[in-house]
């Protein structure tokens, strides 16, 4: 089946975004059952400048994406499928913004800085109880939230390629 052509920007931004997110999201997973100590402290680091970048990638997508469109349907899906899956994509834009940004939130109400890769956005200061009180929960109750999301999306990615051969994948790989 013939589909559009996604624009390579488009594309790119999908998988940075997408890679940058489950990579950061597995680091954090991972820091959740370790022990405190300089390793967790130095992998910390890691996930908050992982994230403030998952950020500014999710944010340049958005952008874009509010510039250059929707990515157009593919032709003769169900229009239960199509709301589904615009639901979807709102659900990990907004996902890939809003997770890395209580993140930060939450640092900032902790009175802890906010780096990118050693450079300082935020050097810290006194806590804010009430940010870290609202941001915390919301940064740590959404994860299984977020898993159930993306399998989804990648379930339902999958299945368009593989058994509806509409090239949905192919699509998104640039082909």
């Amino acid at each position: 089946m013939h589909t559009a052509s996604l624009s390579k920007r488009t594309i790119m931004l999908h998988w940075a975004t997408g890679i940058l997110f489950l990579v950061t999201f597995a680091i954090g997973w991972y820091l959740g059952d370790m022990e405190r100590g300089p390793d967790k402290n130095q992998l910390r680091d890691l996930h908050k400048s992982l994230g403030v970048l998952v950020m500014i990638v999710a944010s340049l997508r958005l952008a874009w994406r509010i510039k250059e469109g929707a990515v157009p349907a593919i032709p003769g899906m169900a229009e239960w499928q199509r709301k589904s899956a615009t639901a979807v994509h709102h659900l990990l834009l907004l996902a890939t913004i809003a997770m890395p940004l209580s993140g930060v939130l939450m640092s900032i109400g902790g009175g802890r800085s906010i780096k990118l890769f050693g450079f300082v956005l935020y050097d810290g200061g006194e806590k804010v109880q009430w940010l870290q009180d609202i941001t915390a929960p919301i940064h740590h109750a959404t994860v299984n939230v977020l898993l159930m999301i993306i399998a989804l999306h990648i379930i339902a990615a999958l299945k368009h390629q593989f058994v509806d051969k509409d090239g949905t994948l192919s699509r998104m790989l640039g082909k």
